[in-house]
């Protein structure tokens, strides 16, 4: 009876350390799924163009997300939620920290929208782990690609981060974007990821790490061996293809850089210290386009980056509102009416539109960011941004959403009206587009330039807001590959960087130093053969958002069905 009751005295005292060591085993788990998610987080910031490393590591990303779908592989369905959460806030901040220089609510509202992306995303492939045991890690491979498609649609639209431009150096590798879009090359880097967390799931230490991979490819042998072949066939189609461009007709084009951001301008304290700003511009971009005009051989063609010249030339021409601004418009005029050579100019190009501004106090003016396309001084044809950036160029739920609408207009946003028309330039012996700021970011609006007959993609715009090399870096990662799908020779006039000549291959033809005064004049081969992807798109992206819908969906019925007949 005592022995029983020493027994019964001495729980008691085991149970809090019993107790404390789950807590501690508890902490500890807590820190290294931290760690993997942040390490997952740091490897797929440093696959792109970054602070570091100014071009990015592209092999990174070829095993970016496999710390983090360890984690998916310990977890509930609402820890995973959690952890994608802390993984889209984590990667993005490290990605693409310098929104915060771009507007006061980008970074915040950026961040934020992929804190939620993420947390929905890791919900999927958590589903695609329970519902598919065998071979979950194909399911949530195609999750993935559908993610990284279906986030290039919508308002929300946005197409940085997609891990197939962290290869945009890899010149070879991104041949295949022709075929298949930069969905394509996603594919075949993001697969080793998946397929890897797949053997280390049951890993019991670092020393068996070999054993593991090798039970795994002799268990997947198809899978395996289908991506082995997609990798090799890409390169050795990348290798074999044709990039000798010498036999092709050519365009000579002069870029400008002014290195200047023409929208800081506005902040000067007096209507007279804006208007010298915009005048210091603008004999800035002449002396940088005379230059260039005085190389040999002469340029068929100048352009000058994303609303280089601020005041709007159609506006005070035909109603001047503002005699300064008129003045200045008119001086520009005077100068490209003495030139033989065709301009490109990006412009607000503003118009009295009762329809869609029924405010008399604004003179019902609406404003379209525009590139305007002068000959021998005389316009003749403009392009109308389609694209807008969200938040910061177009909010169209001003009545859902009016405390949105309200703090964005406290922050002097600069709200644009949206282009309808796909414009195709005739220029001085071959024809182009003008994709403005970030439209060069989406492969579909290219693809419709080509389809409507540009020779060449002439994108303008202008980074200089960020103050950073790596966020124009990225840009540029993404402009690569446009000239890869269409196979067209592509040129960039940016404010302050990157302006370059991008052959059809992607590979950079010619660049101006980021953040000089700088004018480059670049001899670019004119290609008009069409790829499968100019004439298909993104059947790919498609592709994958379908399957994995059609997966998950067929899996949750069979795994209702299951758990019912057990019951």
């Amino acid at each position: 009876m005592a022995n029983k009751n020493s027994r019964n005295f001495r729980r008691p005292a085991e149970a809090p350390h019993r107790q404390y060591a789950a807590g501690g085993s508890f902490v500890k788990n807590i820190i290294i799924q931290l760690g993997l998610v942040l390490l997952s987080a740091l490897l797929f910031a440093g696959s792109f163009p970054n602070l570091l490393i100014e071009n990015g590591l592209p092999f990174l990303a070829w095993f970016a997300y496999l710390p983090a779908l360890l984690v998916i592989r310990k977890n509930s369905l609402a820890q995973c939620m959690g952890w994608g959460a802390v993984y889209g806030l984590a990667s993005y901040s490290l990605f693409n920290y310098w929104l915060n220089t771009f507007h006061p609510l980008a970074g915040t509202v950026v961040y934020s929208i992929y804190l939620v992306y993420l947390a929905l995303v890791f919900l999927f492939l958590k589903l695609a782990d329970i519902l598919f045991p065998r071979r979950a890690y194909l399911v949530q491979w195609l999750v993935w690609l559908a993610y990284e498609f279906l986030r290039t649609k919508g308002f929300l639209a946005y197409s940085y981060g997609i891990t197939g431009y962290s290869q945009w150096r890899v010149i070879p590798l991104i041949q295949i974007a022709g075929i298949t879009g930069v969905w394509g090359v996603s594919a075949i880097v993001t697969f080793p990821s998946f397929a890897l967390a797949e053997a280390l799931k049951n890993l019991p230490s670092f020393r068996e790490i070999s054993r593991a991979i090798g039970d795994f490819v002799k268990k997947e042998k198809l899978p395996v061996f289908c991506w082995t072949i997609a990798l090799a066939a890409a390169l050795i189609f990348g290798f074999a293809k044709n990039r000798d461009y010498s036999s092709f007709p050519s365009a000579n084009i002069a870029l400008v850089q002014q290195n200047t951001d023409p929208w800081m301008a506005t902040m000067a304290p007096s209507q007279y210290q804006i208007i010298q700003a915009y005048r210091r511009d603008m004999e800035t971009l002449k002396r940088l386009s005379d230059e260039a005009l005085s190389s040999t051989p002469k340029p068929d063609m100048v352009v000058w980056a994303e609303t280089a010249f601020v005041p709007r030339i159609y506006w005070h021409t035909t109603y001047r509102s503002d005699q300064d601004s008129w003045l200045l418009v008119r001086e520009l005029l005077d100068y490209l009416s003495n030139k033989d050579t065709p301009f490109v100019i990006g412009n607000d190009d503003a118009r009295m539109d009762m329809a869609k501004n029924p405010d008399p106090q604004e003179m019902y003016r609406v404003d379209y960011n525009a590139a305007l396309f002068y000959k021998n001084g005389e316009f003749t044809q403009t392009y109308r941004k389609i694209h807008l950036v969200p938040f910061t160029e177009h909010f169209p739920y001003k009545k859902r959403f009016p405390f949105i609408y309200d703090a964005l207009k406290k922050q002097d946003t600069h709200f644009w009206e949206k282009g309808d028309t796909y414009t195709v330039f005739q220029g001085p012996g071959f024809s182009f587009s003008t994709p403005i700021c970030f439209e060069d970011t989406f492969g579909y609006l290219s693809r419709n330039f080509v389809r409507a007959g540009a020779d060449v993609i002439v994108n303008i715009t202008n980074d200089a807001w960020a103050y950073s090399l790596p966020s124009q870096n990225q840009h540029l990662s993404m402009a690569v590959f446009r000239a890869v799908e269409n196979n067209r020779s592509m040129v960039r006039a940016s404010s302050t960087g990157q302006t370059c000549a991008i052959n059809p291959d992607g590979s950079i033809r010619a660049m101006a130093p980021p953040f000089t005064e700088s004018w480059i004049n670049v001899n670019v081969p004119i290609v008009r053969a069409d790829t499968f992807y100019t004439l298909y798109g993104d059947y790919l992206g498609f592709t994958f958002s379908i399957a994995a819908a059609i997966l998950l969906l067929s899996g949750a019925v069979w795994y209702t069905i299951r758990k019912r007949k057990r019951g």
